[in-house]
């Protein structure tokens, strides 16, 4: 083990609440053994402070569903993976052709740009009004989202993918929200984490994944060792290797402790393999 990719919300913490102390402490832990810790979030960079308070040397946060890395000890982007504007505007033709209902948004390394009566969590964040003359600008569009009144995120992302093959790559970070995300083609969690693990000299046998949405599945299934939230999307479920308990129950400090004991037991360093003593 010597690298943790995790993800944030329903993984690291629930709602939008602070990460658990039983939580930070096992983090804390095994980056004291010399183990890097990485956030790979659906997040864009505005949404961070909130887990750079409580892990206040955080240093590198793959944003986006892989679109941005940015190293928060710095306060700086280090590499965007954008979607063209003319990709994103065929893609949003392209649904809208699907569901003429559907309202988009642009989140941008400029700002969020959504089209009027788009529900975001933030409005105040927003910018709201049409989205061609924004892309005529040619901003640095990280995601495009999507809502469609009516359809949940699981049903939005089965069609898309049927629609966008080829155009743009779909996912989403929460069943209940009727949020769809959208990245450019090929693009995902996993792509930027082995790019930015390769660079620090890691495989992926040496990575442990944690994840419990749609937008972790490449993620799960790249990391030697990939561990879906009990309570996660049925289809991160299938992706992992293994299930950590669910968020409520510390899932994620309850595995990194279990790993760390192995590892300080002599079961398992840097560099080998981990027993088998996940459930499956």
């Amino acid at each position: 083990m010597r690298v943790i990719a995790s993800d944030i919300d329903g993984t690291l913490l629930r709602d939008f609440r602070p990460i658990a102390e039983r939580v930070l402490r096992a983090v804390r832990a095994c980056r004291d053994e010399g183990v890097e810790f990485i956030a790979v979030t659906g997040r864009p960079i505005r949404w961070l402070e909130p887990i750079r308070r409580q892990i206040p040397d955080l240093g590198t946060v793959i944003c986006a569903n892989g679109a941005v890395v940015y190293d928060c000890r710095e306060d700086s982007v280090l590499e965007v993976h954008a979607i063209d504007p003319e990709d994103a505007a065929e893609t949003i033709a392209t649904l809208r052709r699907v569901w003429p209902g559907m309202l988009f948004g642009l989140e941008t390394l400029e700002g969020l740009f959504v089209e009027p009566g788009f529900r975001t969590r933030s409005p105040a964040q927003a910018v709201p009004g049409p989205l061609s003359p924004v892309l005529a600008q040619r901003p640095t569009v990280l995601k495009i989202l999507c809502r469609a009144e009516g359809w949940a995120a699981d049903d939005l992302l089965g069609a898309a993918r049927l629609s966008l093959r080829g155009i743009a790559q779909p996912s989403h970070s929460g069943s209940r929200s009727g949020l769809l995300e959208i990245a450019a083609t090929g693009l995902s969690k996993a792509v930027t984490l082995a790019r930015h693990c390769e660079r620090l000299g890691v495989g992926p046998a040496d990575v442990v994944a944690f994840g419990d949405m749609p937008n972790d599945l490449e993620m799960l299934s790249w990391a030697g060792r990939g561990y879906a939230m009990a309570d996660g999307h049925p289809e991160a479920v299938a992706a992992a290797d293994f299930t950590a308990p669910a968020v409520d129950e510390d899932g994620v400090a309850v595995v990194l402790e279990e790993l760390l004991a192995l590892h300080r037991g002599g079961g398992a360093s840097p560099g080998r393999a981990l027993p088998d003593r996940a459930t499956r």
